[in-house]
């Protein structure tokens, strides 16, 4: 058992989780004679992507300093494939997905570089055969030729084109979501999708500018593309129990055809009717209550899928069922109970993963107080910590060792949902910290059999560990507890 700290290191109320009385040596030389003292050992790194390396070293009088390193070569098994290529890895990153190749098949590669140009020449069709549309229903028909309908063609391409943007920004930044929520994220496209139409009813406002209306309008929906389709993909896959995913994919699009076919007829009846024909108000009015319709019809048909992967909202659901009541409820009744729209940031315990070491240690730096935290947490591969700041409720700082994994954030928010649960009753920190590792050895064995028992698929557990910083750990000055 660790022993009780020291009166520097007591809890205080109203102010950061504990104060330290040393003084902090931050980045200062390890000695003043130039030469390393005797007893000064490293004790932890933190690496980050670009290549820096952050080491807290102890210089053998419980003082730390924080050394900063930058390394050419890349820190990450993914990034020394890739280290010799011409393509920086910036771009890899952004138009591959992560973990390549592992993480898809053989031949992933060699199908997009074909299918790339496939594309390219479909959308030089595209532009060719637009001025000829344009021109059939009446543009640059008065002029004799057909320089109207090219510059109108140019036009509207170029709204199509600034729309594209929003999917190719949308596919190549935010890629890694929507595996995670693919609720929240469908639900969210319909969102923007909504906000895209806004613009374009504005353009019989101010046809002046139909242009940057148009394209705003086109970008916000192309946003809105690039949010549902990954989403939907996902959400297909799971429909496809028996590996039947492309009849799935068929089927859906029968429904949705068939869909699309009834809503251009009621659309068509609508727009026929004088009232909506000549009043723009009530043309807006009427797009106003379909719209809201509309919104209120998603959020019911992703309200009833129900998921059997765990993700962050569902894995904080679990875990405050079995911290609280030593149960686990069945997949059923947690999607029921998840909230769609929330955000992470807005759920109780506020937990933040991917935090460096040097948060965690507040104001002062002690060597002490870092070989505490890493003999505390030597058997996890995570370190958790918390601060507070007057009387708002602790925030739980999670940092993640090299070979940390999805069940390694999942006991992390066990942790910090105890603690939340168990609120600190004294102003000693780590036996309260001490308490909770206790509580995650007897309890997490538990929790992981009521998991199975109720339905739940231990192998989709969705919960990404940060990819950076990543905790090197270097020396523990007193490896016995």
């Amino acid at each position: 058992m660790l022993s009780t700290p020291a009166a520097g290191w007591r809890f205080r109320r109203g102010g950061l989780p504990w104060r330290l009385h040393t003084c902090s040596c931050l980045a200062s030389p390890l000695s003043s004679s130039g030469g390393e003292p005797e007893k000064a050992r490293p004790l932890l790194a933190e690496r980050y992507r670009d290549g820096v390396v952050k080491r807290y070293i102890s210089d053998g009088s419980s003082k730390l300093q924080l050394r900063l390193e930058k390394h050419e070569s890349p820190v990450n098994g993914v990034e020394d494939e890739n280290a010799d290529s011409l393509i920086p890895q910036a771009i890899l990153d952004f138009v591959l997905p992560a973990g390549f190749p592992g993480s898809v098949s053989a031949d992933y590669l060699d199908y997009m570089l074909l299918q790339f140009p496939t594309n390219v020449t479909g959308w030089i069709c595209h532009v060719l055969v637009t001025s000829s549309l344009l021109k059939a229903v009446g543009v640059g028909s008065f002029t004799g030729t057909s320089a109207a309908a090219s510059a109108a063609a140019i036009r509207w391409v170029s709204k199509d084109g600034i729309g594209a943007f929003g999917r190719l920004l949308i596919g190549g930044r935010f890629g890694a979501l929507f595996d995670d929520d693919p609720k929240k994220w469908r639900m969210y496209a319909d969102f923007i999708g909504s906000a895209g139409s806004i613009f374009e009813l504005s353009t019989t406002l101010y046809p002046g500018y139909f242009l940057p209306l148009a394209s705003l309008g086109n970008l916000a929906k192309a946003i809105a593309r690039g949010f549902k389709d990954p989403s939907f993909r996902v959400i297909q896959n799971h429909f496809a129990e028996s590996g039947n995913l492309g009849e799935v994919a068929a089927k859906e699009e029968v429904w949705e055809v068939g869909a699309q076919l009834l809503g251009l007829s009621i659309g068509v009846l609508i727009m026929d009717k004088t009232g909506v024909k000549s009043s723009y108000l009530t043309l807006v009015l009427t797009w106003l209550s379909v719209r809201l319709l509309h919104l209120w019809l998603r959020y019911q048909s992703i309200s009833v899928l129900k998921f059997r992967t765990i993700n962050l909202k569902r894995g904080r659901i679990l875990v405050k069922s079995h911290v609280a009541q030593h149960t686990v409820p069945g997949y059923v009744a947690c999607n029921e109970e998840e909230n769609i729209l929330t955000w992470e940031r807005y759920l109780r315990p506020q937990v933040s993963f991917g935090v460096p070491m040097e948060r965690m240690l507040g104001g002062d730096k002690s060597s002490d107080m870092v070989n505490r935290l890493l003999k505390l947490y030597k058997n996890e591969k995570y370190i958790l910590f918390f601060e507070q700041f007057g009387s708002r409720e602790p925030t739980f700082l999670v940092t993640f060792k090299e070979s940390a994994t999805s069940m390694s954030v999942l006991r992390s928010l066990w942790q910090a949902h105890w603690l939340h649960k168990n609120q600190l009753r004294q102003d000693e920190v780590f036996p309260w910290l001490e308490e909770s590792i206790v509580a995650l050895e007897n309890g997490f064995t538990d929790f992981l059999e009521q998991l199975g028992s109720a339905g739940w698929d231990q192998d989709l557990i969705i919960l990404k560990v940060p990819k950076e910083p990543v905790l090197v750990l270097e020396h523990l000055e007193d490896q016995e507890v």
